[in-house]
């Protein structure tokens, strides 16, 4: 399996933990550490382990459930760093939107890929 194989399946984790709403499955694939950084499409930035935490025991805490179809994904890896940039088409009880994300995983030394900064951005009518 590649590196670029491994991000792949803990980058489809993350998103398995998000439609699942798991904690504990969301807590495995992050970094546990004050250098991550999360930002929810319309939140302000969340720095450090603690903040990202609660703010996925709120999402999934809260109404509605969301399905992800996964687009336009791209996998970079340089040594002990990788990302990954997609498309997120969210499908929910609403409709559907389309929020473009970045998931920047590095290696620990276990040699798992931890997620430590996701991004994601409404993407607007075009």
């Amino acid at each position: 399996m590649t590196d670029v194989d491994r991000v792949s399946a803990a980058n489809q984790l993350f998103y398995v933990a998000h439609e699942g709403r798991d904690i504990e499955a969301m807590t495995a694939i992050w970094e546990h550490s004050d250098r991550v950084v999360c930002v929810h499409p319309g939140w302000p930035i969340l720095r450090g382990w603690d903040d990202v935490l609660q703010s996925w025991v709120g999402i999934f805490r809260g109404p509605g459930q969301s399905q992800f179809i996964l687009t336009n994904e791209s996998i970079s890896t340089k040594g002990d760093i990788a990302w990954v940039t997609l498309d997120e088409n969210l499908v929910d009880g609403n409709g559907a939107t389309t929020i473009a994300a970045t998931n920047l995983f590095v290696r620990d030394h276990e040699g798992e890929w931890k997620l430590v900064t996701h991004h994601g951005s409404p993407v607007m009518n075009r």
